[in-house]
């Protein structure tokens, strides 16, 4: 129940579609959340009984994941989340002493998360080199045109496996096999993706891979990094602590949100393959038809089922998101850049005109959205249309 900015009064019912954003926690996992705050309370690296066992559970979700990409549980790194993983993918392994010093170079996409772009203005300074792929007009980057950008003192290339924006599935199997046929680290955001999409990265040949627990359902500010042979490479920590992380990550290990990130690995396949089944995406693009709504969508057809970036062109975006802004959760670009003046980095990739990209919606269902509440959302639309 959302609740007024008092504490008190309930606020109306209101129809969530921003799971791309975060994803309201699974009831299994607030529960699980409530018993590991209560009983794992103990330091996972003391010696004692309770210590231990704590200590065991966290190794029981580290083998979960690992389960689920196809690695082994000693190459899985618990941070705060995607954005610590990214900052890990890229510091870590560059500054550790792995990559030659005279390798200076990465490649990267236009419509990364933000952090990239953060990250890779810092290694600017560091004297690094960046090259930024404009993605195709599906918005898709394909492995010909990172086989474009590769040089000889290409250090990493790093490419999202599912775009938070427009749904779209790049085709990291083929840019992975690229990076490894030329030695070059390849580095995947699959925050997106992970529990949605088949991941293995052997298949992908993804040498570093990057996870958030709230993408699934789970606890915000737990993530996940894989680095391929962790232990055998020499990486610089993020956070120099007690050796906790294998030493790449110090301070005390966060045990009740990674016991939380557990169970939505666990049970997050199964609400999201019930999910599918309501064909949600397929029924709002045919009640927009039905209404003479016009409308499009971006990207190409190999997209999250949970996720699409949506354009209407005859509709009055601000009066929509005004009447309705009690009705509705909805983002116009990404969480990230959604409350700028600026219009979406993803859709301007695209070459998408500003006042066509103010007209657009990122439309992420939840797990239990209804056809009734999604024709709720489209008679709001026709509602604002001109």
């Amino acid at each position: 129940m959302l609740v007024s900015s008092d504490n008190q009064l309930p606020l109306p019912f209101m129809i969530y579609l921003d799971t791309a954003a975060s994803y309201p926690v699974l009831p299994e996992v607030q529960q699980a959340l409530f018993d590991a705050f209560k009983f794992s309370f103990a330091n996972s690296a003391s010696s004692h009984k309770l210590g231990v066992e704590v200590s065991d559970e966290i190794q029981r979700v580290r083998e979960l994941i690992a389960d689920e990409i196809g690695a082994y549980p000693s190459e899985i790194v618990f941070t705060s989340g995607a954005t610590e993983s990214n900052n890990i993918a890229f510091k870590s392994l560059l500054f550790g002493g792995s990559v030659p010093s005279n390798k200076k170079h990465i490649v990267t996409s236009q419509i990364e998360h933000k952090c990239i772009f953060a990250i890779c203005s810092y290694l600017e300074t560091q004297g690094f080199e960046i090259t930024y792929i404009k993605p195709n007009e599906n918005g898709i980057i394909t492995a010909e045109a990172v086989s474009e950008s590769l040089r000889e003192d290409t250090a990493i290339v790093s490419i999202m496996h599912a775009n938070n924006e427009l749904g779209t599935i790049n085709p990291i199997t083929e840019i992975g096999e690229l990076c490894f046929s030329k030695g070059v680290l390849f580095h995947s955001d699959c925050a997106q993706s992970f529990m949605k999409e088949e991941i293995d990265v052997d298949d992908m040949n993804i040498d570093v891979l990057s996870l958030s627990a709230h993408k699934i359902a789970g606890p915000k500010g737990i993530g996940a990094v894989y680095i391929r042979d962790l232990r055998k490479k020499h990486l610089q920590p993020v956070i120099h602590g007690a050796g906790q992380e294998d030493g790449l990550r110090g301070g005390t290990v966060a045990a009740p949100l990674i016991i939380g990130f557990g169970k939505a690995v666990e049970l997050f396949p199964r609400y999201y393959s019930d999910f599918k089944k309501t064909e949600a995406k397929d029924y709002l693009i045919n009640k927009l038809d039905s209404n003479d709504i016009r409308f499009s969508v971006n990207g190409n057809s190999t997209t999250l089922p949970s996720c699409m970036s949506l354009t209407l062109h005859d509709t009055n975006t601000s009066l929509l998101i005004r009447q309705q802004d009690d009705q509705f959760c909805i983002a116009q670009g990404s969480a990230c850049t959604s409350k700028t003046i600026e219009p979406s980095h993803v859709l301007t990739a695209l070459g998408m005109p500003r006042e066509q990209a103010d007209k657009t919606f990122r439309v992420s269902f939840p797990l239990d959205i209804t056809r009734d509440e999604i024709s709720t959302f489209v008679e709001a639309i026709k509602k604002a249309t001109i």
